[in-house]
């Protein structure tokens, strides 16, 4: 059973140092703001529509900046979750209430 940790314990530091290679995108306003986020929760990329720079506009710049990068996280979690789950599949048994994935 202790090898069996340690199986465990390598395979969820190995799908935790791959979570950087994992990516999405999520868009807000019509596509007018788009961010990107890796498994990491970090964000890599954020894309602006010209006709957001307008004094005017600068609240719903902001709205629409916080939306996208909300989404994008929420959605990178999901993916991580779904890594994390594919990468320890099998090494332990299912026992209910038991959840690897809260360990990122």
């Amino acid at each position: 059973m202790l090898g069996k940790v340690k199986e465990v314990q390598a395979k969820m530091k190995e799908a935790q140092e791959s979570l950087g290679s994992i990516q999405t995108t999520a868009e807000a306003g019509a596509g007018m703001v788009s961010a990107t986020v890796n498994g990491k929760k970090e964000l890599i990329d954020l894309k602006l529509d010209q006709s957001l720079f307008t004094p005017d506009d600068q609240e719903m710049l902001k709205d629409l900046v916080i939306a996208a990068v909300n989404k994008a996280i929420a959605d990178v979690d999901i993916l991580a979750k779904e890594e994390l789950k594919k990468s320890t599949e099998g090494m332990m048994p299912n026992i209910p209430g038991f959840d690897l994935s809260n360990m990122m």
